[in-house]
């Protein structure tokens, strides 16, 4: 029924619960009402002198009570003022905290190979996905980026906090975006650019792919090396069965085409570039060992940054403003009275 109060009216004691001032120092004012009320009674006369005894004994007692209220009133509405003038608040300030956090690269191979459905009932891509962004779901102060590559990289998504859109970006990782094949030293190459003017003390980049360098004009090796130069650690991340897999090989009447073919990974260039810039390699044969794989990641790669947080103040001014204005109307009140008493 009382939806319509302010909940400061409704609850005053969220009005003093972690209560502090902004402008602290102000409060000092009102060590001068009392001084003031002191000098004023120091200034007025002891007794007052009257030529008949009768009219001290029919001066109106009520007039003079009114009349000694009064000013308190008015004392009270200058304090209720300098309160709210220190600006009474409760929240809490910005501050700086250290928590954990990684400048991350998710480097994502989108050739047509990752169409292949060996991770049943999913194939490579869209499991590959759905890890990603159980890895990203799991970030809070880590910075991500998002490059795609296949026959050529492209980067999708630079560092960000902005998880929403990270996650929008896995989601529309699709092959045939660019053109076909597997360029892995172009994509280390862009990653790598992405990741050396980071500012966290810790630059990783996780590579997953399904195949063999087989386009590009960069060699693997010399863009990782360019990486770890920068202090980038490469973990790459070999996706695919053991033997053969359904790999689609082209579109028929009714979609694409599957044909059993072995699967091909290049395990030696995949482990020499990952060591070589001090991460590791790790296959995944399935979905499960995907996960595991991204858990471990999150494992061997914490590193504090600072990142500031910020509280919103709630202002708690209203209640020492309105009990000021209540006794402003209260003395302006007993001064008109007054003055109508006969």
């Amino acid at each position: 029924m009382m939806d319509w109060l302010p909940t400061w009216l409704l609850d005053p004691g969220l009005v003093f619960s972690g209560l502090e001032f902004a402008r602290p120092w102000l409060l000092g004012a009102l060590l001068l009402i009392p001084a003031w009320i002191w000098w004023q009674r120091r200034q007025q006369a002891p007794a007052l002198t009257f030529s008949r005894a009768s009219l001290l004994a029919n001066a109106p007692r009520r007039r003079s009570t009114i009349a000694r209220l009064a000013p308190w009133f008015r004392w009270l509405a200058i304090a209720g003022v300098i309160v709210a003038l220190a600006q009474p608040r409760t929240g809490a300030a910005a501050q700086n905290v250290t928590r954990d956090g990684i400048d991350i690269a998710l480097v994502v191979d989108i050739s047509s190979s990752m169409l292949a459905e060996d991770f049943q009932p999913q194939n490579r891509m869209e499991v590959a996905k759905d890890r990603a962004k159980d890895f990203v779901v799991g970030r809070r102060t880590d910075r991500i980026g998002v490059v795609a590559f296949s026959g050529e990289a492209l980067t999708q998504v630079p560092l960000t906090t902005d998880y929403p859109v990270v996650l929008a970006a896995i989601d529309n990782l699709q092959p045939g975006l660019l053109e076909d094949g597997t360029a892995i030293g172009t994509a280390i190459a862009t990653a790598a650019n992405r990741l050396r003017s980071a500012d966290g003390r810790s630059r990783v980049m996780l590579l997953l792919t399904d195949g063999e360098n087989n386009r590009g004009a960069i060699d693997p090796r010399t863009a990782a090396q360019a990486a770890s130069a920068f202090g980038i650690r490469i973990y790459s991340i070999g996706i695919g069965s053991e033997g053969m897999a359904p790999t689609p090989v082209g579109r028929g009447l009714f979609g694409l085409r599957y044909e059993n073919r072995p699967v091909r990974i290049d395990e030696a260039l995949l482990t020499e570039i990952s060591e070589g810039s001090g991460g590791r390699y790790f296959r995944a044969r399935d979905g499960v060992a995907l996960q595991r794989i991204f858990e471990q990641i999150d494992v061997l790669e914490r590193s504090p940054v600072e990142a500031r947080s910020f509280v919103r103040y709630t202002e708690r001014y209203r209640w020492p403003l309105s009990f000021a204005i209540v006794a402003l109307i209260g003395e302006v009140w007993l001064v008109a009275r007054r003055g109508v008493l006969p």
